[in-house]
């Protein structure tokens, strides 16, 4: 495993002047999780803060809750450890916190806008709670289409991918 560190997500480059409060707070919950899930992979941490709840996921790829999230991104750990996100934009608007990502899975190609994998991933909040996330995934090279090709037609959940 290579000794570069993930990303760190850096809040106070996206806070916006006309966010409201609740949006702010929302935002914050929503770095928090994906900072430990998806770039430090604290799996531990993620299913003490944010499991136990209903959480609804809205990618047919990976089960529902988190505990179902934890566990695909657990596999995807297990073949890419490198494997992080470089957000990019966040968005709010309301119970909604958009991330705008560079994703990559082996540390050398962090930052190289031709290797890895853009993601947009929505999470709808409700009481200051991750309730329901979606996501759009574009590969960039021909690795990360590929990976598409042969992981993509596993089917988790059965709800609706809008």
């Amino acid at each position: 495993m290579s000794n570069t560190k993930a990303p760190l997500i850096i809040f106070d480059n996206y806070t916006q002047d006309q966010w409201t409060q609740q949006e702010t707070e929302n935002v914050k919950v929503v770095v928090d999780f994906f900072q430990h899930l998806m770039n430090e992979h604290n799996f531990e941490y993620t299913l003490k803060t944010f499991g136990g709840g209903s959480y609804i996921q809205h990618n047919r790829a990976i089960p529902n809750e988190i505990e179902g999230l934890v566990g695909y991104v657990k596999t995807m750990v297990n073949r890419f450890p490198e494997y992080s996100f470089d957000v990019k934009k966040i968005f709010t608007d309301g119970d909604f916190v958009i991330l705008q990502s560079h994703t990559t899975m082996k540390a050398k190609h962090r930052g190289n806008e031709k290797k890895g994998f853009i993601i947009t991933d929505t999470f709808k909040l409700k009481e200051g709670k991750l309730a329901e996330h979606w996501d759009a995934i574009q590969p960039i090279d021909f690795f990360s289409r590929f990976l598409m090709l042969v992981t993509g037609g596993t089917i988790g959940n059965n709800n609706s991918t809008f």
